[in-house]
């Protein structure tokens, strides 16, 4: 009986990684998180009475930071793992953080620009030269040699267009923040937690220059809810969750957002609830725990905002939600969020020009918030196809067969 040949074996080959994919719930939310920031930038309309502002303390600028903290633990924290650091050194994990610190940067100064233009070329065309007062622009006007100098290093900024220096300055240490969440999570959490009090308690911020006061967005207070998403974004890459699901915690937070509806909705209970606070605030007791307010973000909005997320996360409705195709809008303005940003602020001012503009008339009021958004859209695809392009041509040459003359050297080579 004769023997099979012997033949080698091939080994196994090896399993291919699956594509991560995108929580659908991310994008959704700052999605929905950028069309409120159109709405709320254009004080007066129809259409702020439905943003989730009105229903508790925090607002869509506290969503935009903890997602922004998420998408750094997301995108940029893999580079910073101590097996990738031993290959490829520190600085290739810090380099991208910082330039799309430098993005953000730019893109402030772009917008800003566009401010000033906007109000400028409004009060020319309106005839109406109290827009030149309006949100900080005049020492644009009557003092430029020292206000350029102040725009350009952040210590002058124009109203409405204040959020990206402070998430530019939290990009700068960033990675820091996530060496230090690598090391010790609950190290990073402590002494964010810790500059947060101090700086509400002992009015510690940023000048502002050469007008004076301070940043409107305190860095110091605002680094608290993004060091948070970055906790949460690192934990998410793991696989796990920064705080399980809890049936108890669950409720406490539903009832925290209940109280807080009700606080802003019913006007004699949030009146015995303020006097509360007052009352409290005046016997001693650090103000940060009561305050509401914005610049130094107050414990309530604090609360206010991680009670939201979490009750959010906690929902398994909200994951199928999120994925739906009716959703696929928000979830596009949510990927391509920095453009959407900038589309919207731009957007949103124009409106304010038109609403003051026209102060008779209707159509101000009703229709820039949906033809903002229409144009965010737009924006938004155009950039998504034009990289889906760039993709499809990147494949396609990869895939390119061989020149004859180039396989011929090949040859030689080998």
């Amino acid at each position: 009986m004769s023997r099979p040949e012997p033949r080698l074996l091939p080994f196994p080959a090896k399993p291919e990684s699956k594509p991560k994919v995108r929580d659908p719930r991310i994008d959704l939310l700052r999605g929905l998180a950028l069309v409120m920031i159109l709405i709320d930038h254009m004080p007066g309309n129809p259409y702020e009475a439905i943003t989730y502002r009105n229903f508790g303390f925090s607002d869509a600028a506290e969503a935009f930071y903890i997602l922004s903290g998420v998408a750094v633990g997301l995108a940029y924290a893999g580079r910073f793992l101590p097996e990738q650091r031993a290959k490829n050194g520190l600085w290739p994990a810090v380099a991208p953080v910082w330039k799309r610190a430098w993005t953000l940067y730019l893109v402030h100064l772009f917008l800003t620009l566009w401010a000033v233009a906007i109000f400028a070329g409004g009060a020319d065309w309106l005839g109406n030269p109290e827009l030149l007062n309006m949100h900080n622009l005049r020492a644009v006007y009557d003092n430029p040699e020292e206000v350029i100098f102040g725009i350009a290093t952040l210590g002058h900024q124009i109203g409405y267009v204040n959020i990206l220096p402070v998430y530019s300055l939290l990009l700068l240490i960033a990675p820091a923040a996530v060496l230090i969440a690598l090391w010790r999570p609950m190290v990073l959490l402590a002494g964010s937690v810790t500059l947060w009090f101090c700086a509400g308690t002992f009015a510690l911020n940023l000048p502002n220059w050469p007008n004076g006061g301070v940043w409107f967005f305190n860095p110091l207070s605002w680094q608290l809810i993004f060091v948070i998403g970055l906790l949460c974004g690192l934990a998410m890459r793991r696989g796990e969750r920064l705080v399980p699901v809890n049936r108890t915690l669950f409720f406490v937070a539903l009832g925290w957002l209940v109280l807080a509806a009700a606080w802003r909705l019913i006007p004699p209970f949030g009146q015995m609830m303020n006097y509360g606070m007052w009352w409290l605030d005046n016997h001693g007791l650090p103000s940060i725990f009561f305050t509401q307010n914005k610049t130094d973000l107050g414990l309530p909005r604090v609360l206010h905002v991680l009670a939201l997320f979490y009750v959010i996360s906690c929902l398994p409705s909200v994951r199928s939600l999120s994925a739906h195709k009716w959703g696929e809008p928000l979830r596009l303005l949510g990927r391509q969020g920095l453009l959407v940003f900038a589309s919207g602020t731009v957007l949103a001012l124009t409106g304010q020009v038109l609403m003051l503009g026209f102060p008779e008339a209707t159509w101000p009021l009703w229709l820039p918030t949906p033809v903002g958004i229409a144009l965010m859209c737009l924006a938004a695809w155009i950039a998504e196809d034009g990289k889906r392009r760039a993709k499809a041509t990147a494949r396609e040459g990869s895939r390119a067969p061989m020149p004859v003359s180039m396989q011929e050297t090949a040859r030689v080579r080998v």
